[in-house]
């Protein structure tokens, strides 16, 4: 599984569209096997992404999008700002930590994620 990587479409419209209803400037976005980017895509880039594709993998899909946003949740409550609760997001935090090391993808640990929840 740690091999994987998702399918990524740039120049796309989707983005654009994601974020006229999220909270943030969507310019990437991974869902599923998918990645779609309003413009080309940066190694930086792919790598946070495709870090995200590998924390869907490791729990179903669903079960990452559904703790993404209960902790995307607890965030606006405990932060009061979507910015600040979407940069406190474990996954967001350990795709950001990690989107520079070129060699985390091949020795990342499943659940690495759980690493940065406070």
């Amino acid at each position: 599984m740690k091999n994987l990587k998702p399918f990524f479409y740039e120049n796309s419209i989707f983005p654009r569209l994601l974020a006229k209803i999220a909270p943030i400037n969507v310019w990437a976005v991974s869902i599923g096997p998918f990645v779609w980017c309003r413009g080309e895509l940066s190694d930086i880039t792919k790598q946070h992404e495709t870090i995200h594709f590998q924390q869907q993998l490791e729990m179903a899909f669903i079960a990452q999008w559904i703790l993404y946003f209960t902790f995307y949740a607890l965030g606006r409550i405990k932060h009061g700002s979507w910015k600040e609760a979407y940069y406190q997001n474990p996954f967001e935090k350990e795709a950001y930590a990690k989107q520079d090391e070129k060699d985390y993808l091949k020795n990342r640990k499943r659940y690495s994620w759980l690493e940065y929840i406070r």
